[in-house]
């Protein structure tokens, strides 16, 4: 019998028998990692670009970020480029732990 014929079933087994090893199979596990909450000084991003604005406050470690129609009319800012922002909080100067809540209050370009 050639050793070619015989490669295959050997995987297939091989995997099957490590697949079926272990009592967490199919469990999924998640592991968070908290990061330490350190105190920042809120930028003030008024007037920008929505998109830059949270870029911004991200890259001060700001990343727990709510967004709001400035109009009141409850629309959902689907591509962040198209609004700037009208208001914030808190506001800028404030100190604040990095897993604060930012709200940035925004409105169209085109309002």
């Amino acid at each position: 019998m050639s050793s070619r014929l015989l490669v295959a079933p050997i995987a297939l087994a091989t995997a099957v028998a490590v697949a079926g090893c272990g009592t967490h199979v199919g469990r999924r596990h998640h592991t968070t990692y908290r990061r330490a909450s350190h105190t920042v000084t809120v930028p003030n991003v008024v007037g920008m670009n929505h998109q830059k604005a949270q870029n911004l406050l991200q890259s001060t470690g700001l990343r727990n970020l709510a967004e709001r129609d400035a109009t009141g009319r409850g629309r959902k800012l689907l591509f962040d480029r198209n609004w700037v922002v009208v208001r914030q909080s808190p506001m800028a100067g404030t100190r604040v732990s990095t897993s604060s809540t930012i709200t940035l209050y925004s409105k169209k370009y085109t309002d």
